[in-house]
């Protein structure tokens, strides 16, 4: 099947099923990843497809937001490897923010049961992995929780983050492009995103290579303001350069 035919079918599966996914294509058409995000890409910049997380979605369907289990669900591998690298970055004793995303939420339980630690969220998730530690000073950030991520957003929360001052800050995104920065589908979610990015003296944002090059509604900020990524090796090189030329820290593992 010549990339024409292949894109066609593409986009008549994704309309049909509201979404398509790289590795469910790549094993249907029998072609590699890699050739399916190239295709995806070139439906998207085309204004057929919409670019999402580990697929694509019909053009117009911006509000499109993946639910907490297939997020968890989604690059399991590459995520264990990148909340293993997190734990680096840990300040001992210290204070941290934990925002609401798989990976974060992986970072989490991945933390040393022996560890002392101050930590404030606003994700559930993170939360009840962390509630039983007595080691850590769990601080659990209240407002309208979103169903979709299990996420407290709105006014409560605003308030809440303007109040602290953590040393890092462990961020997620749905997306992200060197040129449009750090992007989510909702517009409260990305509020509260900035709010936390305000109130810590660091950034580590964590998020696998697939979402390189997406770009969702709601704009949170850009790499002047992150101080690390810590991604997966699937990360494009041409990425990872206009990355680290913004000032951000790329590791790759």
């Amino acid at each position: 099947m010549y990339a024409p035919e292949r894109r066609q079918e593409i986009l008549r599966l994704a309309h049909e099923a509201g979404s398509v996914d790289v590795l469910s294509l790549a094993d249907r058409f029998q072609v590699t990843a890699e050739t399916v995000r190239r295709d995806l890409t070139a439906l998207d910049r085309s204004g057929l497809l919409r670019r999402v997380h580990g697929g694509a979605i019909p053009a117009g369907r911006l509000d499109f937001e993946p639910d907490l289990t297939e997020r968890e669900a989604t690059a399991a591998d590459e995520k264990h490897r990148i909340a293993a690298a997190a734990l680096a970055e840990i300040p001992d004793g210290g204070s941290v923010v934990l925002d609401a995303g798989s990976t974060v939420a992986r970072l989490a339980a991945a933390i040393p049961a022996d560890a002392v630690l101050t930590v404030v969220t606003h994700a559930l998730p993170v939360a009840a992995r962390l509630a039983g530690r007595t080691g850590i000073d769990l601080h659990l950030v209240g407002g309208r929780v979103r169903h979709r991520t299990r996420a407290a957003v709105d006014a409560w929360a605003l308030r809440a983050y303007a109040e602290i001052r953590a040393d890092v800050l462990f961020l997620a995104t749905n997306g992200f492009t060197a040129q449009g920065g750090l992007t989510t589908p909702e517009q409260a979610e990305a509020a509260v995103k900035r709010a936390a990015m305000a109130a810590a003296r660091r950034v580590v944002l964590l998020a696998d290579s697939a979402k390189a090059g997406q770009e969702h509604f709601a704009r949170f900020g850009s790499f002047a303001d992150i101080d690390m990524l810590i991604t997966d090796t699937g990360l494009d090189p041409a990425h990872q350069a206009s990355i680290g030329a913004a000032g951000t820290e790329v590791v790759l593992v």
